[in-house]
């Protein structure tokens, strides 16, 4: 396809613009820009994965804040698919988790967060809630 080496050469320049935009939150610019970072990374494989990860959890994180938590949590698999050692997405998946209720998969994600960085603070906060209402939910019966 022609200007197609123009793409991928500005791909480093495509994911700085949509963090950029993401800092400016210009969501809707910002989201368009990663699906073009993703796109060029996944039809090219020239990326680094944490780049690639770090433009699905992005990607992710303005479909949550759009509450579109299914499109959400397919970023932030896709994201942990590709830098299994990258535990923010683990952690934003577990908010979604969590707030939909599904108190068993926030914990393993909330664990998981905690396997790969002992210290992130707002994942043992959020596990110990989820614990809570796990135990909670249980006492009450549903």
């Amino acid at each position: 396809m022609e200007g197609e080496g123009v793409y991928v050469e500005n791909n480093p320049q495509i994911l700085a613009n949509a963090h950029s935009e993401f800092g400016k939150r210009n969501f809707e610019l910002a989201q368009e820009l990663y699906t073009k970072f993703i796109s060029a990374c996944l039809h090219k494989r020239e990326c680094a994965a944490g780049d690639l990860a770090a433009a699905y959890n992005s990607r992710g994180q303005i479909r949550y804040l759009r509450v579109d938590f299914t499109e959400a949590m397919e970023d932030y698999t896709e994201a942990i698919g590709v830098d299994p050692r990258f535990e923010i997405p683990f952690y934003n998946r577990g908010l979604i988790h969590y707030r939909l209720g599904f108190f068993e998969e926030a914990k393993r994600d909330f664990q998981q967060v905690l396997k790969i960085n002992p210290d992130f603070e707002e994942a043992k906060v959020s596990l110990l809630q989820t614990l809570q209402d796990q135990q909670h939910r249980m006492t009450r019966g549903y």
